[in-house]
């Protein structure tokens, strides 16, 4: 069972506990009734500090919690948090004349943890999740280059039902904005505008 979540913005305020304990009761719902559930919670740079502490009691060091065991369940936690520093990181690897392909989880895992943590404007800022080490792995999603949005778009066309010209893929690529600006590398946006791009070039 995949579970997929959404959480609102969070603020200054506190969170209520109600809604704390509505989560917490989700969770245990689902995982007793499939052991390997994974939930995935969206935007966590956006998430009240008071939903992780909920979360908190399922990622930690215990077999069982309230008679469910949650060391088969996943949680996947998606976050715009450290996007600087796994830029930073691409870049440097460019620099050294090195591939995109050659960065390992290695070269960045410890500083993006860190970055996470320190990191005011993330829902993980001094989260015990990450001083506890409850977090297995921090899995960055390195920016796109020319090539990769290229497929991108090869891609969408396909899924559209139309024949794929190469033309109009070199076309719509160059029309994406990238950085750094001058030796266009890295995509700013990924492929998140391809689709309104090709609307320009293809007639639906």
């Amino acid at each position: 069972m995949v579970v997929s979540v959404a959480l609102a913005e969070g603020s200054e305020l506190a969170l209520p506990l109600v809604i704390q304990d509505q989560l917490q009761l989700w969770i245990r719902g689902n995982v007793s009734a499939c052991a390997r559930s994974i939930f995935i919670f969206d935007e966590m740079d956006k998430m009240h500090a008071g939903l992780i502490d909920a979360i908190k009691p399922f990622l930690d060091y215990y077999d069982v919690v309230d008679e469910v065991s949650y060391q088969k369940a996943i949680f996947i936690f998606l976050s715009n948090a450290g996007a600087e520093r796994i830029t930073d990181v691409a870049l440097d690897f460019w620099r050294r004349g090195k591939q995109r392909e050659e960065i390992k989880l290695k070269d960045m895992e410890h500083a993006l943890s860190v970055s996470v943590f320190n990191n005011r404007n993330s829902g993980f800022w001094h989260s015990s999740l990450i001083d506890r080490n409850l977090i297995d792995y921090f899995v960055p999603f390195l920016p796109l280059e020319y090539k990769h949005l290229k497929m991108c778009i090869r891609v969408e066309m396909q899924a559209r039902g139309y024949e794929v010209d190469e033309d109009v893929i070199s076309r719509v690529a160059e029309e994406m904005t990238f950085f750094p600006k001058e030796e266009r590398v890295f995509s700013d946006k990924g492929c998140k505008t391809v689709h309104t791009k090709l609307d320009y070039y293809l007639d639906d």
